[in-house]
């Protein structure tokens, strides 16, 4: 195994850390560790993506549950309409888009870098979320049931087109419309983000071949990151850690699209 196969499974440990500190973060560490570190393209990266994340969070949701920090019926008004978004996206409108979407003066915008580039834009809103606080009054809100569906469709398109499992939009969502306190919306968010992904995924193996041979391996080491990521949550003030992987977050998507921009321009019809 060569140093750059080495620091991925290493990085891998830092998508399970990040998901279980702050509850998001995996699929924004995931994907370009799996597109920069190990070379896959971008759409299994999204695909694998979302198979690490989902399991990973899955786990961290059982612990949850058990410190009763999760809401069932909140994870299936919000996650059912999630999972099924999510498998219809992967399976019937990722897997027949064109490699070349369009050209436009000379310039082709393939299907890899839609992705690429959707999938930062999504890191920068992530990161503003991220970096924003949470205000006092959070966690207060009326009940609104059609707005969680609503909410569930929209991660639903999020996590099927790019990867990503929308922990940064679950959480804020299960806040301010579900008025759940920060410490149950994490453990809820994991339940969602794991049904959603893992459903995700089943839409995108669909007919494809998986290496399971590299995949189970880094998600075992995930895995053993959000464990760590929960016992660190203890020790480590939320609102700041948050805010600092927020500008971590931010700085990776300014830097994927810029190198996804002029990669485009080098290599241009």
């Amino acid at each position: 195994m060569d140093f750059l196969h080495v620091s991925g499974y290493i990085l891998a440990l830092l998508v399970g850390i990040s998901l279980g500190l702050v509850g998001s973060g995996g699929s924004i560490l995931t994907v370009p560790i799996l597109v920069y570190i190990l070379g896959f393209d971008s759409v299994t990266a999204t695909g694998y993506s979302l198979f690490v994340v989902g399991s990973t969070a899955f786990v961290g949701g059982v612990r949850n549950a058990i410190l009763k920090n999760v809401d069932f019926s909140v994870v299936m008004l919000f996650g059912l309409p999630s999972l099924i978004t999510a498998y219809i996206v992967r399976a019937f409108v990722i897997s027949v888009l064109p490699n070349v979407i369009v050209t436009i003066a000379g310039h082709t915008i393939t299907k890899a870098l839609l992705l690429m580039l959707l999938f930062a834009i999504i890191m920068l809103i992530a990161a503003l979320k991220m970096i924003r606080a949470v205000p006092a009054n959070a966690g207060n809100a009326t009940f609104s049931k059609g707005k969680l569906i609503i909410s569930g469709i929209g991660t639903g398109l999020l996590a099927g087109a790019v990867g990503a499992g929308g922990g940064f939009l679950i959480i804020p969502a299960l806040i301010f419309l579900a008025g759940m306190p920060m410490k149950k919306a994490v453990g809820t968010s994991l339940f969602i983000i794991a049904i959603q992904s893992l459903a995700g995924f089943a839409g995108d193996a669909f007919g494809r071949t998986v290496d399971w041979q590299f995949l189970l391996p880094f998600t075992a080491v995930s895995v053993a990151g959000i464990f760590i990521g929960i016992a660190a949550s203890k020790k480590i003030e939320g609102a700041k850690l948050k805010t600092g992987f927020g500008y971590f977050v931010l700085i990776m998507g300014v830097y994927i699209i810029i190198k996804e921009l002029l990669y485009n321009v080098h290599h241009k019809v």
